[in-house]
């Protein structure tokens, strides 16, 4: 199972203890959701006295913490964090679901890192493409980036089985319409080889396999789709095939003020 990079289960976490209107919180489910552990492993680490509230040791999963309480594990403090947003770099052959009776979703690469979230893909790859899959339980966030009218746009490296030609380039600028007659949002296509098999494409909208449709209206095949970014955040490199990480703060925002 592939593992993300550096995941702590007991990382901190940015935000407040607990929501605002929100005034108390029992400790056991505080617990299971910073430190993202089951609520029987919550226990467990109530009862050997590795938690502490305000300094001082609890071993009371009912204790009913206000906003202004601190916890930690073994002196390490944690905090609330409503959401979580993660960065996947999705192999070949895994589908972008969170369950399928069949195929390996983007979801099951995460495992069980996160057992009290509802998490999703925001966005979608076909199986056969690869690159960076937004992961979140954020449905406001994932319907702003997808949303057309937000003008969020997402990178591709595209290999094609026929160089690129003009009529492609001012006909992606132009708006493609489909075999089907819809018609696309103006998209961006440049050459990234020398002969215009490999090339990079930019999109702000979202239709069921926009770019092979596009390019089929020249008579030109996708061979090989990789994502590069979404908005003004890139797939890090570091991550493998399979690999995931969190993002940060700054990172979740590039998404959409980099757009």
């Amino acid at each position: 199972m592939p593992v993300p990079l550096e995941k702590n289960p007991l990382s901190c976490y940015t935000g407040s203890i607990i929501n605002k209107g929100e005034p108390r919180m029992r400790l056991d489910k505080y617990l299971a959701e910073t430190a993202q552990c089951t609520r029987s492993e919550a226990k467990a680490l109530l009862s050997k006295g590795r938690v502490q509230v305000n300094g001082a040791v609890c071993k009371k999963g009912d204790t009913q913490l206000k906003e202004s309480d601190t916890v930690a594990v073994d002196g390490r403090a944690l905090s609330y964090q409503q959401f979580v947003y993660i960065m996947l770099n999705k192999p070949e052959g895994v589908v972008s679901a969170s369950t399928d009776k069949r195929d390996t979703t983007v979801v099951d690469l995460v495992g069980d890192a996160y057992p009290r979230r509802q998490l999703f893909p925001a966005g979608r790859l076909d199986k056969t493409s690869t690159g960076f899959v937004l992961l979140t339980d954020d449905g406001t966030f994932a319907h702003d980036i997808l949303a057309p009218k937000r003008h969020v746009s997402k990178t591709y490296t595209v290999v094609l089985d026929t160089p690129l030609t003009e009529q492609m380039r001012t006909g992606f600028a132009a708006g493609v319409t489909l075999a089907d007659g819809t018609a696309l949002s103006p998209a961006e296509v440049t050459a990234l080889s020398a002969d215009g098999l490999t090339v990079r494409v930019v999109l702000k909208q979202g239709v069921y396999h926009q770019i092979k449709r596009m390019f089929g209206v020249y008579g030109a095949g996708v061979n090989g789709l990789h994502r590069d970014a979404i908005g003004g955040l890139a797939l890090d490199p570091a991550l493998a095939p399979g690999q995931w990480r969190e993002l940060s703060a700054e990172e979740v925002t590039a998404i959409t003020t980099g757009a």
